[in-house]
């Protein structure tokens, strides 16, 4: 079937709501590690998709999956030892504070359980996130997710507040001006839920600490603190397990996702065992899916695998090697303004006479898919990119990023 005729086909089956990567799409059929593979067999380096965390068809992931699916696979309410292990070493590596572990499908489904479990236990609604967050896609989240467009409104019970810049002194100030609008407006604050990344704001990883006063400012008004690390969770900021942990600050809840499975659908919600308790007491919950054992045995693969091959420290060295090659780049193309990363998270405007290049951004992009190298865009005006590889991506990977780069912005 021709690419074209696949596209038409697409359209006709799946609707018009799904969106495709690139001017020129991409048909894979086989990943690899850091590599995914086209039709004809053509390598191109994956510098976007953190939800392969361990590599593209990982073998130890693939065997825990399989061995697991050959013996049982059902729902949590059998007793089975295998989520009980995983909870044990997953909760180990959060802070003492952090109880008990739910196990989800998706991280659009670990937000929305947070966001219900916030409520009950404030007694708020209110609930205030970044201008240009993305948190999943149910309905309650969608309202919290500015980023999706324009045509998803806003409910009366939330508020933006800019993403940080500079010293962060903005956001907390935003943070402040959204409690006193909520309380104005006489609905009771539930929670402050960001991406510890703000990676949907165009990478904000910097300056670390300055979460801690929007934080205390939540919890003075009877909010909790929600972390959304279904991105920069498990490595991938370099300095720790999670992008929380960077600012000094330990969450009412954590929300985990996308890179827990490796590509298998597992999320969840860690918590302090006293935001649960009133829910736990007066609220059945069940998820047909969330933690069977097929899921747990993957998770559990990719927990083992990320502390034990020291993917953390990899995410570290490698991403201080590509901001290193990024900030050399900036000195040659005026295109490049601003870099921002922790770990392998990155977002590197693009600018032209002072104004995001929206334009340009996009053109580079589908020129470095071209040329065997697939990353995207962030932000509000879409001219970052967004570099965001696999952890297992190596030092001589990123020196075949960075020269390809070079070459297209030399070609832009």
């Amino acid at each position: 079937m021709t690419e074209a005729a696949m596209i038409e086909r697409r359209g006709r089956l799946l609707g018009p709501a799904y969106r495709l990567f690139y001017g020129h799409p991409l048909h894979v059929v086989r990943g690899e590690g850091v590599w995914l593979y086209d039709t004809d067999g053509r390598a191109y380096l994956d510098c976007y998709n953190n939800v392969a965390s361990v590599g593209h068809g990982n073998p130890e992931v693939v065997e825990a999956m399989a061995r697991q699916a050959a013996v049982l696979n059902t729902h949590t309410r059998y007793l089975h030892g295998g989520i009980l292990d995983y909870a044990e070493r997953l909760l180990a590596e959060f802070p003492t504070e952090i109880g008990h572990l739910m196990m989800t499908c998706t991280g659009s489904e670990a937000n929305d359980l947070a966001l219900r479990i916030a409520r009950r236990f404030t007694g708020g609604e209110g609930v205030i996130v970044t201008a240009n967050a993305y948190h999943g896609v149910t309905a309650a989240l969608a309202e919290l997710s500015p980023s999706l467009g324009p045509a998803v409104s806003r409910g009366p019970h939330v508020r933006l507040v800019a993403a940080p810049e500079g010293d962060g002194s903005g956001f907390i100030e935003g943070v402040r001006a959204a409690l006193a609008s909520l309380l104005a407006a006489g609905i009771a604050p539930a929670a402050l839920l960001v991406d510890t990344i703000f990676s949907s704001d165009g990478v904000r990883p910097d300056p670390a600490g300055f979460l801690a006063p929007a934080v205390a400012l939540i919890r003075a008004a009877g909010g909790i603190f929600i972390a959304d690390e279904v991105q920069p969770g498990f490595g991938r900021t370099g300095e720790a397990l999670w992008g929380f942990a960077r600012h000094g600050v330990v969450p009412d809840m954590v929300t985990l996702g996308k890179p827990m499975g490796n590509g298998h659908p597992v999320a969840g919600v860690v918590m302090r065992p006293e935001v649960v308790a009133d829910f736990g007491r007066d609220i059945r919950y069940f998820n047909t899916f969330g933690g069977n054992p097929v899921s747990v045995a993957v998770a559990d693969a990719v927990l083992r695998i990320v502390r034990r091959d020291d993917l953390q420290g990899n995410a570290l060295r490698v991403g201080a090697h590509l901001l290193a090659g990024l900030r050399r780049l900036a000195a040659k193309h005026d295109v490049i303004g601003d870099i921002r990363g922790a770990g392998l998270f990155i977002g590197v405007d693009l600018v032209r006479d002072g104004r995001p290049a929206t334009v340009e951004t996009a053109r580079l992009v589908d020129d470095l898919r071209e040329r065997g190298v697939l990353i995207s865009t962030t932000g509000p005006d879409a001219a970052a990119l967004k570099i965001r590889p696999p952890l297992v991506f190596s030092i001589a990977n990123a020196d075949l990023f960075l020269e390809t780069l070079d070459a297209a912005l030399s070609a832009l």
